[in-house]
């Protein structure tokens, strides 16, 4: 059973960073949201930190700051030279984790740079967790190593697969590959982002996962797909593959409980 929406975007005004690649048009207000998660019998979520407000996690914070952070959390977006006090604030004010947003050819943070080496080891030290959202076909090569880094890694959208048969597909077979694959989490949400049905996808990564390491996201309010979908629709569509509980995976990735 799904108790958490553990993807969702909240921001009460629009004010981009420069260079955003894509603004909304409107609000995503917190009210919003909760209104959602109550129509469907949700006990909490993750607030993820949208690409167009960049490093400036304030709005999420002060979200947060409202709600009973034993069934809420937060992942942000930090720059690799964060400061560990800038950490220890966010973690504070919910934030278990960070997120890279590398899609649409985003530069891929060297795994192996000193600074990047430096990044990794603040989450460690921090016990944060890293959100991944990048293409399959590059997430592939770069899996072996990300999950090699003790740090905990959360891997968006299905992995934004690029084959509509799972086991032709290079994110699939990079997963089938890694010989732990105790530090891999996945986020089932966004199935609009993938241009096929990612029911077969989701069948098979659960297969190969270990326990408890998948949970759900609706994705709210489905920035840049807001036209064809909805909080209702996503909800109804995980029901025919979400066979799981993500009871064991949000309390061991955010601390949440119900």
């Amino acid at each position: 059973m799904i108790n958490f929406d553990c993807h969702a975007h909240v921001y009460e005004t629009v004010n981009p960073v420069d260079g955003a690649r894509y603004v909304p048009e409107s609000p995503a207000p917190l009210a919003d949201w909760l209104a959602h998660q109550a129509a469907h019998g949700l006990r909490g979520g993750v607030i993820v930190q949208v690409s167009f407000l960049g490093a400036d996690n304030s709005q999420m914070c002060d979200a947060l700051s409202r709600l009973d952070t034993r069934r809420f959390a937060g992942v942000g977006v930090v720059p690799l030279d964060v400061e560990d006090a800038e950490l220890k604030q966010l973690i504070r004010a919910g934030i278990r984790g960070v997120r890279w947003n590398l899609v649409r050819g985003a530069a891929v943070p060297d795994l192996s740079a000193n600074r990047t080496q430096g990044f990794l080891a603040r989450l460690r030290d921090n016990g944060l967790h890293l959100e991944v959202h990048l293409e399959g076909p590059r997430l592939a090569p770069l899996l072996p190593a990300l999950t090699d880094q003790g740090v905990t890694v959360v891997i968006d959208h299905f992995g934004l697969p690029s084959e509509p048969q799972p086991k032709n597909d290079p994110m699939i077979r990079a997963v089938e590959g890694l010989a732990d694959r105790s530090a891999l989490y996945f986020k089932f949400a966004a199935h609009y982002r993938v241009p096929f049905d990612v029911h077969p996808h989701a069948k098979e990564l659960m297969s190969l996962l270990d326990d408890n390491r998948v949970v759900w996201g609706s994705d709210w309010p489905h920035t840049q797909h807001e036209s064809g979908n909805s909080f209702d629709g996503v909800r109804a569509l995980c029901s025919s593959w979400a066979d799981f509980s993500d009871c064991k995976a949000v309390e061991s990735l955010y601390g949440l409980s119900g």
